[in-house]
């Protein structure tokens, strides 16, 4: 099969195609021919060989697909060969057969593409399982989300706006700004030009937000604190800045807050497959309804990768990137 590899690690241009096995499926497995593949932030720090895959995993990148079910491992029951399915996978993404386990696994949602299909996993596990069950924002309460141009912001932004919280956001320039109050933030702010802690206080009369999603980290730490109102809750799922950095702590006890996070890529197949049924009953109603859909940005071939990989750290995207691997 052609997959693509990244050598020992460094800039995008290390990205490139080869050829390898095609994987088997292992018990309670799934092998899936695969029609497109999401590009992601894990995607670029395992490139730079920050992110290595955990043990057992597939040691290529790409964690996210679309795709038919070619082959079975032992004693799976929830699907048959010839099944039209998205997935989180553990590694392996970017080629023409990757492995799953089945309970990460679901099918395409009525009335979505394959490559739509694609764009749904990485980004909605996130945001459903920090959000929503870590985070535990419910209808009625405020929300704010850093970097809302991308694709995990545009879901968190889709997916609370449509549970009923009122959503603000940051981003870095106008047009994505637009676009993400077209898909339900009630406020966007040009973190280049206004200052959030003060936006967010004039926003909400100086109560504060109750629920934070930050993938940024450094100073946006400290900042983010100060945003929160009462008995608010911070939750981390990545660093574009330093993790470590010297933080005021006195606001999370004089507000009792609660500050969290997480990764998904570690957590067990078991955990994986309960987040893929809350998706199942809670959210593949909306997509189905043409609600809270993947924005896609651009499809590059899966022999472009490192353009791809190129563009994702340029930033200036809005939504998800993708790679069209069979098509379908």
């Amino acid at each position: 099969m052609r997959y693509i590899d990244h050598g020992a690690g460094g800039e995008p241009e290390v990205l490139k195609p080869a050829q390898g096995p095609v994987p088997s499926p292992q018990a309670g497995e799934v092998l899936i021919r695969v029609a497109y593949a999401g590009v992601n932030r894990p995607d670029v720090l395992q490139r730079q060989a920050k992110y290595p895959p955990p043990p057992g995993a597939s040691p290529y990148i790409g964690l996210e697909v679309s795709g038919e079910v070619v082959a079975l491992g032992q004693g799976v029951t929830k699907w048959r060969v010839g099944d039209r399915l998205c997935a989180l996978v553990n590694g392996g993404g970017y080629a023409e057969y990757v492995t799953a386990p089945e309970g990460q696994a679901l099918p395409v949602p009525k009335g979505l593409s394959m490559l739509q299909a694609a764009a749904i996993p990485e980004n909605y596990f996130t945001v459903w399982t920090n959000v929503f069950e870590r985070g535990r924002l419910a209808a009625g309460e405020t929300f704010l989300v850093h970097g809302g141009s991308s694709g995990i912001g545009l879901t968190a932004i889709q997916l609370a706006h449509a549970r009923g919280a009122t959503v603000y956001t940051t981003v870095g320039n106008q047009e994505k700004a637009k676009v993400c109050r077209e898909l339900g933030a009630a406020a966007a702010i040009n973190y280049r030009e206004q200052d959030f802690v003060e936006e967010i206080a004039r926003l909400t009369d100086g109560r504060g937000v109750d629920l934070i999603l930050d993938m940024v980290g450094g100073d946006y730490i400290g900042r983010n604190l100060k945003c929160l109102a009462l008995d608010g809750r911070l939750v981390q799922i990545a660093y574009l800045q330093s993790p470590k950095v010297e933080v005021d702590w006195t606001t999370l006890m004089t507000r009792r807050l609660t500050f969290t996070g997480s990764t998904l890529r570690p957590r067990s197949a078991a955990d994986k497959a309960a987040i893929a049924d809350a998706l199942k009953a809670e959210v593949w109603p909306l997509l189905e309804q043409g609600r809270a859909l993947p924005v896609i940005h651009k499809v590059f071939p899966l022999a472009e990768a490192a353009a791809a990989h190129a563009l994702m750290e340029s930033s200036v995207h809005i939504g998800k990137i993708m790679l069209e691997v069979t098509g379908g």
